[in-house]
């Protein structure tokens, strides 16, 4: 089984800074891509950040300058450092990854439970 874990979320007032981590654990032999999304009750779930294996990045226009995702491909680990929070970043937070599991052929996706942040004004 694989499981990722995200923690870090949180009430902050505007202006202000989270960082959001998710562990991935279980049978994993390799982990591709990770990534992080967001949803607001109601609406689509929206693509945040992208990273590759090799620590390529990719942002929202909505986040640029102010997200900076990375990874500890050691501890099998995706960060989101939210900077200059504003209260339109108010949302649950999903992490994703594709993973090679030892007893598998090919890479799966798979999601985290979420985390809420939400942004005061």
């Amino acid at each position: 089984q694989v499981q990722l874990v995200e923690s870090g979320g949180g009430l902050v007032q505007a202006g202000g800074s989270l960082r959001l981590s998710c562990a991935a654990s279980g049978s994993i032999l390799s982990i591709r891509t990770m990534a992080w999304y967001r949803q607001i009750p109601g609406k689509q779930r929206d693509l945040v950040a992208t990273i590759t294996s090799a620590g390529s990045t990719n942002y929202a226009d909505s986040v640029k300058g102010r997200f900076t995702v990375s990874r500890d491909n050691a501890k099998n680990t995706v960060y989101l450092q939210m900077n200059s929070l504003k209260p339109e970043d108010t949302a649950v937070y999903y992490c994703n990854a594709e993973i090679l599991r030892f007893t598998g052929t090919y890479y799966s996706t798979y999601w985290g439970q979420g985390t809420q942040v939400t942004v005061s004004s």
